[in-house]
């Protein structure tokens, strides 16, 4: 069996095992989901069953372990599955009660330093357009720590409206795997596309109106897993980082953007509000399908970015992140007039 065909097989049954469980989640007195009940910070106004990242989890573990016995499993990609694991615990622990925010950062922070040093993911450089930084041991280990723990977090954070997560994943991942196949890594692309085929399985259920939320088993675990993709994809030369972080900038730029802001407020960032972006869109009348829409829009438009990204030269590269930068500016701004 030739690996393309193999790496099929492994994307189909992270689909079909996703959409499965998924769909099992959504039937009444299921015991692994838990109804989330609208409050005076969420965007939903039915409750509305959460947990639907186990069927998103469910499918990757299929994909993995049919991976594992078609192909070959990376010792990187065991890093990421045994950090991505631990949080995702610890989130569904989180989804089913309560774990204090810093007994859960604790874990994020224990499980990204699991990641870097068993898949071996430490930078020593940092490529950027036409320069290429050099990082000692200590500072690329607390900037790739930092990292995984943000990218942990923001995705969380960016979990809060109809489709997004699960759009944002399908498309992020996606985008990864084209890389990989460009690349000829063939293990990391059949990974990549495996995460987004079981996020899509579960998204025929998240768009709007959603039937079924992701929670925080399903967003820390993926927010974790993006950030480790995206530097395995930096350190075998499949993309630079700022290409991976270019990609779910949809959710980096916004999560960022907005937790400075309400850090300069004095506000306290740790706990929920609905002032991102995407957040003042809905309020401000857009609804969950015209905004979930434009941000889909915006995915793909950073997917092809990012895949044009690693075909210019050094001045386009340039060209094409201070595009982005003056886009992203003139977009915050907009949505902070209209919310107004």
């Amino acid at each position: 069996m030739s690996a393309l065909l193999a790496g099929a097989l492994v994307v189909v049954l992270a689909f079909a095992v996703a959409l499965g469980v998924t769909a099992r989640l959504l039937r009444p007195g299921s015991r692994w989901s838990v109804l989330d009940l609208p409050n005076d910070r969420s965007l939903h106004e039915q409750p509305t069953p959460r947990g639907g990242g186990l069927g998103i989890m469910s499918g990757l573990v299929a994909a993995i372990a049919l991976q594992a016995w078609l192909l070959e499993v990376p010792t990187t990609l065991a890093a990421a599955l045994g950090a991505t694991a631990v949080v995702g615990i610890v989130s569904f622990v989180d989804d089913r009660g309560h774990v204090p925010a810093a007994a859960r950062l604790l874990v994020q922070t224990v499980a990204a330093a699991i990641a870097l040093r068993m898949g071996e993911l430490v930078p020593s450089t940092l490529a950027l357009p036409g320069v290429t930084l050099s990082l000692g041991v200590v500072a690329g280990a607390a900037l790739a720590l930092l990292y995984l723990v943000w990218m942990t977090n923001l995705y969380n954070f960016m979990d809060g409206m109809d489709g997004f997560a699960g759009g944002m994943t399908v498309a992020g991942f996606a985008t990864l795997g084209a890389l990989g196949l460009a690349a000829g890594q063939v293990p990391f692309a059949v990974v990549a596309l495996a995460v987004a085929a079981a996020a899509a399985g579960f998204l025929v259920f998240n768009v709007p109106p959603a039937r079924i939320f992701m929670g925080d088993v399903g967003s820390s675990a993926l927010g974790i897993l993006a950030g480790v993709m995206t530097l395995w994809a930096a350190r075998d030369g499949i993309a630079p980082l700022w290409v991976g972080v270019l990609v779910f900038s949809p959710f980096v730029v916004d999560a960022t953007v907005t937790l400075i802001a309400r850090a300069l407020a004095g506000e306290r960032v740790w706990e929920a509000h609905r002032t991102h972006c995407y957040q003042r869109l809905v309020r401000a009348g857009w609804g969950h399908r015209r905004t979930v829409r434009v941000e889909w829009m915006l995915m793909a438009a950073c997917a092809v970015s990012a895949v044009l990204a690693t075909r210019l030269s050094a001045t386009g590269q340039a060209v094409l992140l201070v595009a982005w930068a003056i886009a992203y500016t003139g977009a915050v701004f907009a949505v902070r007039r209209l919310a107004r």
